[in-house]
């Protein structure tokens, strides 16, 4: 049965960047389609990737306006493209029809478009980065078919290089042995993130020490220190410093574009995310930021990334979090197990205190939850994070419930069918049918999985939970409950609110 597989995390990053960014999402006209860009689905696939060493794939949805607008820069590029030596072929699958749904999964497709680069007849995956218009795209792919590091020989090449970007530069004594060959299969795996290059002479590089008497990758970077070595020349250890230091102290969200790739990072970092909003015009704007960005710098390298966001760019992310503006100034901590610790009216002596009892673990969690419902009349319960267990667990009752999001269409088309199973027991006083909105309540990702919506488990009266992913008829969902519900137990607690 479909589902809209989003992720919760994903679905909040999507909406915090949405909320900073000022692009138009209207529909762009698209045009007669061309001839350069193939068009490629489950049957085809296989055999166009296999036969290609170098593809790029987008997987776009037909509804998508960012897709829309897209398609004709997308065109354009492919047609320049495909005159390169070697040609470089671009491709797209329509990922919202049903015979592609398993490609999408594989590739782990959570939002449109989607753009991955296939290597080696589709041994090697990366995902795009570069820009989505036509120049930029084909520059971006030029230089991914191309060597994955360049060689520095002169300042000039120095320059070229080394801009206002993050740039990684190994230098050696020589260009062969195992420290030059674990760096060329770093650069080959992060190609797609990062510009590397490679030199005989430090002397040549801007900033850094010049007297180099050892292979070093030095990473330059335009913040916090700019320059940073290191001479462990595993690959995985490569790879962490280089994720590591590439991401600022500080990660500042506002509505400036080119903040948006450390936004990219900060939510995809395995740590703990910090996270700091306040009115960037306010007064105490200065005060705030030095106090934090010390206590970000304690902090570096023990689990932990902070982010700087301005009020005016975090509508989204309140929503989210379920926050009002006048609780800012404040931090509110997200782990990746999905607990969430907030502290609100912030002053600047609040902030490194109050970090200091999260790291020692003496915070109490935070629960995003809609009001308890006074009046819950209607056939399908509405159930907030705050009554969750009660209703769910603790009731002594069987409960269907449904985790659905406002905006999912499978979850408006599942409603009046979930109306009539809750009619059909509204005389059987052991057995509930329910739901919950997963974008407005924090659900313990401990208990349910829910990666997609709508989304429905089912917990007998005895305690027995499990996940329903049968067919979405009224018929067989009320054989479902029938068949796995057990006698029920009324719980005085929650006896008069359902």
């Amino acid at each position: 049965m479909a589902r809209v597989r989003v992720s919760i995390f994903f679905f909040f990053f999507l909406v915090i960047l949405c909320g900073a960014s000022e692009s138009d999402s209207s529909d762009a006209t698209t045009g007669v389609e061309g001839e350069f860009v193939l068009t490629l689905d489950a049957s085809n696939f296989s055999d166009t990737v296999t036969k290609n060493p170098f593809i790029v794939v987008e997987f776009y949805a037909p509804w998508c306006g960012h897709c829309k607008n897209l398609a004709p820069e997308y065109e354009k590029a492919a047609s320049i493209l495909s005159k390169h030596e070697p040609p470089v072929v671009l491709a797209k699958v329509d990922a919202n029809d049903e015979v592609n749904k398993d490609l999408a999964a594989e590739f782990e497709v959570k939002g449109f478009p989607t753009l991955k680069i296939l290597r080696d007849g589709g041994k090697t995956i990366q995902e795009y980065k570069g820009p989505r218009n036509a120049d930029g795209i084909v520059e971006y792919l030029k230089k991914q078919v191309g060597p994955a590091s360049f060689e520095i020989k002169s300042v000039e090449d120095a320059t070229t290089l080394i801009t206002d970007k993050i740039i990684i530069v190994g230098v050696f004594s020589k260009f062969h042995g195992e420290e030059f060959e674990n760096y060329t299969t770093l650069a080959e795996k992060l190609r797609s993130d990062y510009n590397f290059g490679h030199t005989l002479d430090a002397g040549i590089l801007p900033r850094g020490d010049s007297t180099v008497n050892r292979p070093v990758v030095r990473l330059f970077k335009p913040f916090d220190e700019l320059v940073v070595d290191f001479e462990d020349f595993h690959v995985d250890a490569m790879e962490k410093f280089v994720e590591e230091a590439s991401v600022p102290i500080l990660t500042v969200f506002d509505k400036d574009p080119s903040n948006h790739p450390f936004v990219v990072k900060f939510f995809n970092s395995p740590n703990a995310q910090a996270m700091f909003f306040l009115n960037f015009s306010g007064e105490h704007f200065e005060a705030l930021k030095s106090e934090y960005h010390d206590v970000a710098k304690h902090y570096k390298g023990k689990g932990i990334s902070f982010l700087l966001g301005d009020l005016e760019a975090s509508e989204n992310a309140f929503q989210y979090f379920g926050l009002k503006d006048d609780q800012a100034p404040l931090i509110i901590i997200q782990n990746k197990d999905g607990k969430k610790y907030l502290k609100q009216n912030l002053e600047p002596d609040h902030i490194a205190p109050w970090l200091k009892e999260y790291m020692d673990g003496s915070l109490m969690p935070f629960t995003k939850s809609e009001p308890i419902p006074e009046v819950n009349i209607e056939p399908v319960k509405i159930v907030v994070a705050d009554n969750l267990h009660d209703v769910v667990f603790n009731s002594g009752k069987n409960v269907l419930l449904e985790f659905y999001a406002p905006w999912c269409g499978h979850c408006k088309k599942l409603a009046p069918i979930l109306d009539e199973v809750a009619v059909s027991f509204e005389s059987d006083a052991d057995v509930v049918i329910a739901k919950i909105d997963a974008t407005a309540n924090d659900i313990p990702n401990d208990v349910f999985e829910v990666q997609g919506f709508p989304t429905l488990y089912f917990s007998s009266a005895s305690g027995n939970l499990v996940q329903y992913d049968g067919n979405r008829s009224k018929e067989d969902i009320i054989d479902f409950v029938q068949k796995n519900r057990d006698a029920a137990v009324q719980s005085d607690s929650v006896k008069d609110e359902l």
